[in-house]
């Protein structure tokens, strides 16, 4: 049985943003048959889940190094540019 991908939805608090792209992501997975453990978490937790996370996208700015890709989410804010940030999230979850 395939695993699912963890991924890190995370924003400054955790709360507003994260929540539009975690259910973007959500969308993205169900049309895609993909089986997805979503995590809505502020940027600072995000170091509890590298030995977890397959990947983390998120809103705030960061400038960690993780052991797992990390897609800026900033433009699902704007509406500017959120179909390449969908294709790039896809490619990921895809792996």
């Amino acid at each position: 049985m395939e695993k699912k991908k963890q991924v890190l939805v995370a924003c400054g608090a955790g709360i507003a943003t994260s929540t539009v792209v975690n259910n973007a992501i959500e969308e993205m997975a169900k049309e895609n048959n993909l089986k997805v453990d979503l995590v809505q978490i502020k940027i600072a937790e995000v170091g509890s889940y590298v030995d977890t996370a397959d990947l983390l996208v998120t809103t705030a700015m960061t400038k960690k190094e993780y052991p797992f890709p990390v897609i800026n989410a900033r433009n699902f804010l704007t509406g500017i540019g959120v179909e390449d940030t969908k294709k790039q999230i896809l490619e990921e979850l895809k792996k």
